[in-house]
């Protein structure tokens, strides 16, 4: 990393602050270049986590006032001096700033290449790397802490347990193999048993906390359905806060599909509020019809909406006979009004069942703990670490096969040879997933994603 790079960190648009950052060893060297201090002081003989006023100049001219702040190497985001350039914000000043700064040396920071730099120089590791998307992309609270934990190095923390004990007994197996003549300890069957088994369990918990990781960071696809007129635009307008859909008596009202994301407890849901499930001779609405039905063959939550004033219908049984195909929280609406409804028969076709008023938004919170129960994040704990990608995931699911195999292989009485290759595999796959050991192009893919300032 023999180039000093940098970019506007901060969003481009109209703004009260836009920040310009330079990392590299030339970094002191160029802000000097285009900053005059309004005390004379040049920006190389800054401490380190001090700031200076002054103004940015390019050729003589100047471009406006600013904030310097000053980041000594290895104490900065990214391990290198870094310094921070903070004007008035706008897209013009900001660009003329960076002109500036690349006009004295610098070159422009690819996407992503700030974190890029931090992870080369040790400051973190891979999955900590990742947590810095998340938190910028992160749409609800729980997103943020369940990305935050992973940052300051929850998933790390566990993984280099795991890495640590297998180290210990594939480094025992090898030494007891390899030098015999030495006076090294038998090889314990029963620790060997017991390393493998707490990595399975830590291993498999991990794993069991990604589907509920991924319904906190991207949300599930879910779909409003039922009969016209039984109350699914009134649900959505509940949930989105808002007037989302049109609400009439009159059957068929909805003909499209009506779509928003809410975020109800820790759970994000993309929603879809769907056309009215019905036979219908008219053309556009039975497009509707044939439109909300692909949708809840694809969803990956169905909230079947009942009218508690009505008696079943064909059409509710035919919605309950798809609903069996799918996640499904059945939602008996209208519980104001007299019930009609044969409330037992929901009861024994889903596992999972709600009352509610989604006019008045009466039980509302019972939906939310239905959601959070089938999401699985009713019990999650993101400080415990939790996988966020498939990426972590797959090197997670590898290593806890590997184990799996040593253990198995253990069991069955072979070699200790053999058991250490399956004990390299699974260390292997854990160096991978914290990036200790892993491809170019693994690294590469994984900053690909990131936007340039960051």
């Amino acid at each position: 990393m023999d180039t000093t790079i940098a970019a506007i960190c901060t969003a481009q648009g109209e703004g009260g602050i836009g920040v310009i950052r330079i990392s590299g060893d030339d970094s002191l060297r160029i802000a000097d270049k285009v900053f005059k201090n309004i005390n004379n002081k040049k920006v190389a003989d800054m401490k380190g986590y001090t700031a200076a006023f002054g103004k940015v100049c390019n050729n003589g001219e100047e471009i406006d006032e600013a904030v310097v702040l000053v980041y000594r190497a290895p104490h900065s985001y990214t391990g290198e001096n870094v310094v921070e350039i903070s004007c008035h914000g706008g897209i013009f000043i900001t660009k003329q700033v960076l002109r500036a700064v690349l006009d004295n040396g610098a070159v422009p920071a690819q996407a992503g290449e700030f974190t890029k730099r931090a992870f080369l120089n040790g400051k973190i590791d891979l999955t900590e790397a990742e947590s810095v998307i998340d938190i910028i992309s992160a749409k609800s609270r729980s997103a943020a802490r369940a990305a935050l934990c992973v940052k300051d190095g929850a998933l790390r923390r566990k993984i280099d347990k795991i890495k640590e004990e297998l180290l210990s007994q594939a480094a025992h197996l090898s030494a007891w193999a390899d030098y015999p003549e030495e006076d090294i300890a038998e090889v314990s069957d029963d620790e060997l048993f017991k390393t493998f088994n707490n990595a399975i369990k830590i291993l498999q918990g991990l794993l069991d906390t990604y589907d509920s990781g991924q319904a906190v960071k991207q949300g599930i696809d879910t779909v409003i359905a039922g009969r016209p007129n039984v109350g699914k635009s009134t649900l959505m307008n509940l949930l989105t806060g808002c007037e989302k859909s049109i609400v009439t008596d009159i059957p068929g009202t909805t003909r499209d599909i009506v779509e928003d994301t809410v975020v109800l407890g820790d759970v994000i849901l993309r929603l879809s509020d769907t056309a009215g499930l019905r036979d219908t001779e008219d053309r556009v609405e039975q497009i509707g019809v044939d439109r909300a039905k692909k949708r809840l063959e694809q969803c990956g939550l169905l909230l079947a909406v009942f009218d508690n004033n009505q008696i079943l219908n064909d059409d509710d049984y035919e919605l309950i006979k798809n609903a069996k195909n799918a996640t499904t929280i059945a939602i008996i609406n209208k519980i104001d009004l007299e019930q009609k409804l044969d409330t037992d028969f929901i009861n024994d076709n889903f596992e999972n069942v709600v009352y509610i008023s989604a006019k008045s938004g009466e039980c509302r919170e019972e939906l939310t703990k239905a959601v959070e129960k089938i999401a699985g994040t009713a019990n999650l704990n993101p400080s415990e670490g939790i996988l966020s990608n498939e990426r972590q995931r797959l090197a997670v699911a590898n290593a806890l096969s590997s184990v799996m195999e040593a253990k198995s292989t253990l069991d069955a009485g072979l070699t200790y040879d053999a058991v250490t290759v399956s004990l390299e595999d699974a260390i292997s796959n854990l160096l991978e997933l914290t990036g200790e050991s892993t491809s170019d192009e693994v690294i590469d893919r994984v900053f690909h994603n990131f936007c340039v300032g960051k």
